[in-house]
């Protein structure tokens, strides 16, 4: 059986992501109409040190275990698989049960001085109980990824999502009614029930596999060397992150009084649209990394061009069509969605940084891909650390615009010092033209749309001007048609496009 290029793989799953979003943008919309904006940035503020609690006990595992299996598996060494998932387990179980003690022992004070409100100590207490699974969950899933079982993985996402919400929808419909406290409490539970099935499931599928086993082989130094500044990057990330979650509402409150609202509507309402058309790009970015893994320690630097450059054109021609329609649409979408206006007068500031937002999600996979992951802890570290600086300064004075603003400053430098590692990393050459050329070609294609009439006029006068304006500027080329229909010829060897 032929092996399927990695864009097939990435139409596969770019189909699953694009269900599973649409699904979780209704579950969204759902828990937002029960207990509303304020209920919603209390939630946010949850899951934000949830998160960051799952960042540190994962410690950068999932994507350790993608690029050392992609790597024996490059080298033609399957035998050599089951000593990294060995030592990949040992050391996922080490941090995460390290981390869920913690968050258990200091859950009164996160819940209280952290949050700001006792009624979440139910749910941090819950997910530090069930940390250790989600963090096995990942060991799985990068390895299932590596090894090209992406019709599987798929499934059990889909498994997995379902068995979320049907937890979540029960606990809010038969127990926590519209307290906010419970429906965090609900949500966790129905997360950790969707990582109970997901590990459960994932193992047994391995165990089934009967894989063979070589000689055993030193795991450790090359799992830390990967995993450790992965785990540095993301943990840095992830709790300035946090910190800036925990105090956006306590900083804008010094500005308006419905400061829970706001960053309610922001967190919860808007950027689950902004980033909803995303998913389409997700599939591609999770596959980048083992490929280029692979690619990498193979020694395919033509491969590894041909990916880079082909992967940048297409989010990009689709950030840019994203973000347009996003911003035309952005009063419509909020009001049929939340009944919310001002949350769509903020989705229309956020709408036109699309196509950078999205780039960088495939940049920031490919980076990972080839083994960058200690350099792109400083551009973290710095990107983060000035964001809560603007954030601190400029909240008081401005509200939600200074927010607006720092995540405009903060977001344009991070990409640009991953796109530049990026083309270090491969050799390839993007003209700074083109990239003013590009936010040329969304202005245009809005402002004129703009001035139709009625929706479907925008529309009808944005899409065409908007692809036309790029094939004409040079971004969209013709062979990349061809190219799109290429990719249905099964056993295509993409390399020979080039």
């Amino acid at each position: 059986m032929r092996k399927l290029p990695i864009f097939y793989n990435a139409l596969m799953l770019t189909g699953v992501n694009l269900l599973l979003r649409l699904i979780s943008t209704a579950f969204q919309v759902f828990i937002s109409a029960r207990i509303g904006a304020a209920g919603v940035g209390l939630l946010q503020l949850t899951l934000s040190v949830a998160g960051m609690a799952l960042t540190a006990g994962i410690a950068g595992i999932r994507t350790a275990t993608m690029y050392l299996t992609a790597e024996e598996l490059g080298r033609k060494r399957p035998e050599n698989v089951s000593w990294v998932l060995s030592g990949c387990f040992l050391y996922s179980l080490l941090f995460s049960l390290l981390v869920a003690t913690a968050v258990y022992g200091c859950g009164q004070r996160i819940a209280g001085d952290w949050i700001g409100d006792i009624r979440t100590l139910g749910a941090i207490r819950l997910f530090a109980v069930f940390l250790p699974v989600s963090c096995l969950t990942g060991v799985m899933t990068g390895y299932f990824t590596a090894a090209n079982r992406i019709g599987t993985l798929a499934a059990v996402e889909v498994a997995e999502q379902l068995c979320s919400m049907a937890v979540t929808t029960a606990a809010l419909l038969f127990w926590a009614g519209t307290d906010p406290g419970r429906a965090c409490q609900s949500v966790i539970l129905g997360s950790c029930a969707g990582s109970v099935l997901t590990l459960s499931v994932l193992a047994l599928l391995r165990i089934l596999e009967r894989p063979k086993t070589g000689p055993r082989i030193a795991v450790a130094k090359r799992l830390t060397q990967t995993a450790l500044p992965l785990a540095v990057a993301d943990d840095v990330k992830v709790g300035i992150n946090t910190v800036e979650n925990l105090m956006v509402p306590k900083r804008l409150a010094l500005f308006t009084t419905d400061a829970l609202a706001q960053f309610g509507m922001v967190g919860g309402m808007v950027f689950p649209i902004l980033m909803f058309p995303a998913c389409i790009l997700y599939g591609l970015a999770d596959l980048l990394i083992p490929e280029l893994a692979r690619c990498n320690a193979a020694g395919s630097r033509v491969r590894i061009r041909y990916l880079a450059r082909r992967s940048l054109r297409v989010a990009a021609v689709y950030g840019i069509l994203c973000g347009g329609m996003l911003y035309l649409l952005a009063e419509a979408l909020c009001l049929a969605l939340y009944q919310n206006t001002t949350a769509g007068e903020y989705l229309r500031w956020f709408a036109l940084l699309a196509p950078m937002l999205y780039c960088d999600a495939v940049v920031d996979a490919m980076n990972k891909g080839l083994g960058s992951q200690r350099i792109c802890v400083r551009y973290n570290i710095f990107t983060s650390a000035m964001d809560v600086a603007l954030l601190f300064l400029l909240l008081p004075k401005y509200g939600i615009q200074g927010y607006f603003f720092s995540f405009l400053v903060t977001h344009v430098i991070n990409f640009g010092l991953s796109l530049g590692l990026l083309l270090k990393n491969t050799g390839l050459r993007i003209p700074f033209r083109m990239i003013l050329t590009a936010v040329g070609c969304l202005l245009l294609a809005v402002l004129t749309s703009c001035r139709m009439p009625g929706l479907f006029g925008k529309i009808a006068v944005f899409l065409p001007l908007a692809l036309g304006s790029m094939y004409g500027s040079g971004i969209l080329y013709r062979e990349d048609a061809r190219w799109l229909g290429q990719l249905w010829k099964i056993g295509k060897n993409p390399e020979k496009n080039e």
